[in-house]
């Protein structure tokens, strides 16, 4: 199994024609009153706390300014979700691997440091986050941000 976060012959530009004939995702804060419920329901009892450490991490490696808060918890409509970080306007993350250095917006950020950290689980061998990485990309293929999050995670 590879865990790709593209397909191969899909570019940003096909990729954003293709995502106006997809199914519109909608992504949603968590309220408080829920929060508990988020992690256990996405990613399962026994892996919550690891995913969650694991986006974490992602976010440390890639801002250098990043020094923990508070993160909202997004729940989309395809029955995805993913983590983002609050307390400040935008956040500036720096891939190494692909030379990706760009001030973005929080949502953006979320997406991404929770992109990273469900791949990496994936490539440790957590499959059963395999739908969960799935629903992450679907949203991300009809983000009005699209184009820089497929920079960040390419």
């Amino acid at each position: 199994m590879t865990h790709d976060l593209f397909p191969a012959d899909e570019t940003a530009s096909t990729a954003a024609a293709s995502a106006s004939r997809r199914v519109a995702i909608t992504a949603t804060v968590v309220p408080d009153g829920l929060r508990l419920n988020f992690l256990p329901n996405q990613f399962g009892p026994k892996l919550m706390m690891i995913v969650e450490q694991a986006v974490y991490d992602w976010m440390r490696r890639l801002c250098s300014s990043y020094t923990g808060g508070y993160w909202n918890y997004i729940e989309l409509s395809n029955g995805g979700g993913y983590l983002q970080p609050t307390g400040q306007p935008y956040f500036d993350l720096a891939v190494e691997g692909n030379h990706f250095d760009a001030r973005v917006s929080p949502d953006v950020a979320g997406i991404v440091v929770t992109a990273f950290a469900l791949n990496s689980m994936l490539w440790k061998g957590f499959d059963v986050l395999n739908g969960k990485y799935e629903q992450l990309l679907a949203y991300i293929a009809v983000h009005p941000e699209c184009a820089t999050i497929r920079r960040a995670l390419d």
